[in-house]
């Protein structure tokens, strides 16, 4: 199991990171609007319909292949609306652009850890999420 502690070490650590940014995009002076974290729930929605599709379907029938792609496309929709949300309000002037900016470097970090977490721990028969 010492890849997957180093894995799981790693995604913290970048999980981290993307919320230090997605926290400066809110509480820095110039800044100082907490709109930006509610795309919290775009994360905790994303790995949702793939998680489902995997755990509803087996590999032996043809029906697997259009639940998988019905939670790719779902799971395409919550992480483009995760990046939309940010940029509409830096539109309608809730946020100011550069706030916009760091809460999309921020989503970026977020959504490769997500994929990242699956990837190691969704896919593996020797390496188990439930283990942990």
């Amino acid at each position: 199991m010492p890849g997957g502690i180093k894995a799981l070490v790693g995604l913290s650590f970048a999980s981290a990171i993307g919320l230090t940014f997605l926290f400066v995009s809110c509480a820095a002076d110039q800044y100082g609007v907490y709109w930006p974290l509610f795309v919290l729930f775009f994360y905790v929605l994303s790995p949702a319909p793939l998680l489902l599709a995997k755990r509803l379907s087996d590999d032996s029938d043809n029906s697997n292949s259009v639940c998988r792609d019905l939670a790719y496309f779902l799971t395409t929709g919550i992480v483009v609306s995760s990046y939309g949300y940010h940029i509409v309000l830096a539109n309608c002037g809730a946020i100011k652009w550069g706030a916009c900016g760091l809460a999309l470097a921020g989503d970026t970090i977020i959504v490769f850890t997500i994929f990242g977490f699956l990837q190691v721990f969704g896919s593996g028969e020797e390496l188990n999420w439930e283990e942990w």
